[in-house]
């Protein structure tokens, strides 16, 4: 049961996408803009449908189509709500790993995956970005729009899965070293809160309305 925000706080239901094929495939998507499949279509109906009675002020999107079909499957419930495409939610540039599948990039990056599961903070995507530049480019998006709105506000941010993890690192006051502490499910739901300058988040993960979904059948 999600609970009502503090009339002073501003609530942030921070969500990230459903799934892609490219999910299925174990494929780095990126900037690819990959579309829902029928079960992330699924995926984000649930999420709606758990979302439909809470008063949404704002609706803010990652322009890419995976992000856009799933907030707007939530305002579906929510027709009078605005909607936003913000570049700043796009999810993490991977570079020269773009399109690349997970498996083929272990083998042929030995040295660069050792790196990224060891100190990640310490290495950059090949032609794209680093946790650092994520994590920036996503809390000075989150702190811009949520000074848009009053307090006692809710938005919800739709956006990916490092853009997820690395703002939670922020809530939480986590290295981003350690952003595998976090999961993020597709279509999965995090609420935070802000009051002032303090951040932080008291539901990580939820995918509790994914439970009684069924995923489709596949040849």
């Amino acid at each position: 049961m999600l609970k009502n925000t503090e009339s002073s706080d501003i609530c942030i239901f921070l969500v990230r996408h459903g799934e892609t094929d490219w999910n299925q495939g174990h494929r780095f998507q990126g900037r690819f803009d990959v579309p829902l499949n029928q079960d992330g279509k699924d995926q984000a109906h649930a999420l709606a449908l758990r979302l439909k009675d809470k008063p949404i002020t704002a609706i803010y999107s990652s322009p890419l189509v995976r992000a856009v079909e799933t907030a707007r499957s939530i305002k579906v419930f929510h027709p009078s709500t605005p909607f936003f495409e913000e570049q700043g939610l796009i999810e993490m540039n991977l570079g020269d790993f773009d399109g690349m599948e997970a498996g083929r990039w272990v083998i042929q990056y030995p040295d660069f995956y050792k790196a990224w599961r060891m100190t990640p903070t310490s290495v950059k995507m090949p032609g794209g970005e680093s946790l650092q530049e994520v994590q920036m480019r996503a809390i000075g998006t989150l702190e811009r729009v949520s000074k848009l709105c009053q307090p006692g506000s809710t938005l919800l941010l739709c956006s990916h899965n490092f853009v997820n993890l690395t703002i939670l690192c922020y809530a939480s006051n986590i290295p981003l070293d350690r952003f595998r502490d976090f999961r993020q499910g597709p279509a999965a739901l995090n609420i935070l809160h802000k009051q002032g300058q303090r951040l932080w988040a008291a539901v990580v993960n939820d995918v509790s309305h994914l439970q009684e979904y069924i995923p489709t059948e596949k040849n």
